[in-house]
Order: C-alpha cells, then sequence, then structure tokens
C-alpha cells in the first residue's frame, strides 16, 4: 500500500511533464478536478506549477450523481463540467488545462470547445503518482508515436490475428488517428500521461471478424486479468455474440447488457501501445484504487480494441470496455508492426 503523501521525486515528475507542455513563469494554468479526484495528484500539479513559475488556479466540481444502470469506468467522458458555462470559459482563457477529473476530458462533450480556443489540455489519469513518475516523458517514444500515427492515417486496412484464433479486419479509410506520447505542447491539442499508443477510430460499418480473448489479456473496466478464453463477434462493428465459459465471459455479458443500449456493443477505437517501459503486469502491483490501467493501454505490442462512443461514426454511449490483447499479429496494409504481441522496431 502506497502513502499519500506529497514526494519531491513527485513534484520533479510533474514539473518534467509541465515543461514538455510548454508551461512558462507567468503563464496561467487551470487544475481541474472534482471532489472525487485523487487528491494527491491535484496537488502535485499546483505544487509543480508553482515550481515553474505558473500562475495556477483551481475548478473543482461536484462529481455528479450517479445516473447510468451500473457503475461507469475508464470512458474518458467527464460528465463533471455538465455544459456549465462559466467552467468552459475560464478553461478556454486558461491557455493550459491540467485535467485531474476522475474520467478525463478526452471525449467529454465540452473539450472540442475548449481546444478551439487555442488552450492545451493534459490529462492526468487516476493514477498512483508512483505509476506516473515511472512512465515519464521520453523523446525517443514521442518520435515513434508520432511516425506510428502517420502510418495509420496512410493506412486501408489493419488486420489483426493470433494463435489464439482472433481473425480481424479494420477498415481505416477516413478514419480520425491520433498518437499520444504523454505531453501536448501546440494550441489546441489534447493528451493524456501516460502516454505510449496510437488509437484509430474507424467510420461506421467499418470492423468485422472475430476478436479472442485469452487467458492473461485484460479487462481494464473491470481491473482484471481474464482467467478463461472469451471469443467476440463482430458484423459492421457491432458485437453480435460474446461466447465463453466462466467468470470472465459472463461478467462481460451482463455488463454489456445492464445498459440497454444497442451502442454499448459497438466499437470505439482499435489500436497499439508503443511504450517499452510500461509493464503488462501493473494490474497486480497496485491496489484497485491506485491504478486507472493507463499503463496497460500503452504496454508495447498490445491490441487495444475498445468498445463504447465513436463521435466519428456517430456513436454515443456511456459503456465502456478497454481491452489491451496482448498476442496479436497487427498487419498494416500487409505488413506487420506486431508479431504475437511484440512490437516490432519499424518505427524508429
Amino acid at each position: 500500500m502506497l502513502a499519500d503523501r506529497i514526494e519531491a521525486k513527485w513534484i520533479d515528475a510533474f514539473c518534467a511533464v509541465f515543461s514538455r507542455c510548454a508551461v512558462r513563469p507567468g503563464d496561467p494554468a487551470a487544475i481541474l478536478s472534482e471532489t472525487q479526484s485523487r487528491a494527491l495528484n491535484v496537488h502535485l500539479a499546483e505544487l509543480a506549477l508553482l515550481r515553474l513559475g505558473a500562475r495556477p488556479f483551481h475548478l473543482v466540481l461536484p462529481t455528479p450523481a450517479q445516473r447510468h444502470p451500473v457503475p461507469v469506468r475508464s470512458t474518458g467522458a467527464s460528465e463533471a463540467i455538465r455544459g456549465l458555462a462559466p467552467v468552459v470559459g475560464a478553461l478556454k482563457a486558461a491557455g493550459f488545462v491540467v485535467d485531474c477529473t476522475l474520467e478525463g476530458l478526452m471525449h467529454a462533450p465540452e473539450t472540442p470547445a475548449i481546444l478551439g480556443s487555442g488552450a492545451r489540455i493534459l490529462v492526468v489519469s487516476n493514477e498512483h503518482p508512483d505509476a506516473l513518475e515511472r512512465l515519464g516523458p521520453d523523446d525517443a517514444l514521442a518520435h515513434a508515436v508520432r511516425a506510428a500515427a502517420r502510418r495509420l492515417r496512410g493506412t486501408a486496412r489493419m488486420a489483426v490475428t493470433s494463435a489464439a484464433g482472433t481473425d480481424l479486419a479494420v477498415d481505416l479509410a477516413g478514419a480520425a488517428t491520433v498518437g499520444v506520447w504523454g505531453w501536448t505542447d501546440r494550441p489546441g491539442t489534447l493528451a493524456h500521461w501516460p502516454g505510449g499508443l496510437v488509437v484509430s477510430f474507424p467510420k461506421a460499418g467499418c470492423v468485422n471478424g472475430t476478436l479472442v480473448l485469452a487467458p492473461g489479456d485484460a479487462n481494464l473496466t473491470f481491473k482484471r486479468y481474464l482467467e478463461r478464453p472469451v471469443r467476440l463477434t463482430l458484423r459492421d462493428d457491432y458485437v453480435t455474440a460474446v461466447e465463453g465459459e466462466g467468470t470472465d465471459a459472463a461478467l462481460m455479458r451482463r455488463y454489456l447488457a445492464a445498459w440497454g443500449d444497442r451502442e454499448a456493443y459497438a466499437v470505439s477505437h482499435v489500436g497499439f501501445g508503443m511504450n517499452r517501459r510500461a509493464r503488462y503486469e501493473a494490474l497486480t502491483l497496485y491496489d484497485r484504487r491506485d491504478t486507472n490501467g493507463t499503463e496497460l493501454r500503452a504496454a508495447a505490442g498490445n491490441f487495444l480494441f475498445s468498445t463504447g462512443a465513436n463521435e466519428f461514426a456517430g456513436r454515443h454511449t456511456a459503456g465502456h470496455f478497454d481491452l489491451p490483447v496482448m498476442g496479436t499479429t497487427i498487419a498494416l496494409d500487409g505488413e506487420a508492426v506486431v508479431r504475437d504481441g511484440a512490437l516490432l522496431d519499424v518505427f524508429g
């Protein structure tokens, strides 16, 4: 159990990332949090900004009431702002926003307006700073992620296969692709820390085939490594069957059905992790309250398959699974970039 106290090394880690985000002395900086945010990260953000000479201010919102039929986890779509105009206005004016909300602003409805003002958003994932410290800025990783994002934007077809039985085809024509390396220094952009992954949001009707989750793969909504195989059948983006015996398949079937929403069964995004410092076994090393699983999303060579909202395909839902699949081969227009779960050295 890690103690929630201020450590100088963690202030150093926050300073290192904020410096990469082009924070300069005198810059205004908003720290956005909610009443259930990880207080330690909020305090570290303030102290780091002050050490850099910035002028931080806090926006603290009440964590909204639960309005869904099941607990919401790891959606990347914080509901904390709820369209409150004065909050949006303050974030737009801040220039730099440190996002410490539980779910993050990646897919929040207010985010386009905030970014449209030229503000930069750094989402500090709801991780214990012990993990954030280990996964700080890495120039080589940033170079590789940029190269992978360029490659995906020029790719027509992604094919994903595995010895476990995965055989998935993804049409990437017109897909929106995002690479995240852990910081952002350009106006109107968003990144999250930890980083080290590239994902694409396919257009509607572009994902078909079979995805087999093998023992050892992870369901990050449940913060759980799978113990039994689960077979997902996909037709035109939608999971049409969840097959498998045991707890893992049963949990997935029950959670998906609980939403009463067909869009919860649809594909959100596909991609792969590129951070060679991220540890696959991280879920075993932290108490559940101390991890949000971002490290597994970024772990090099995992195929990151996600269900739920995809605004680029016109689908919106709060139901969400992030599923790092560890033993696949990923080919882009016929060329392997991941083979049997190992990221190949093709992006520099």
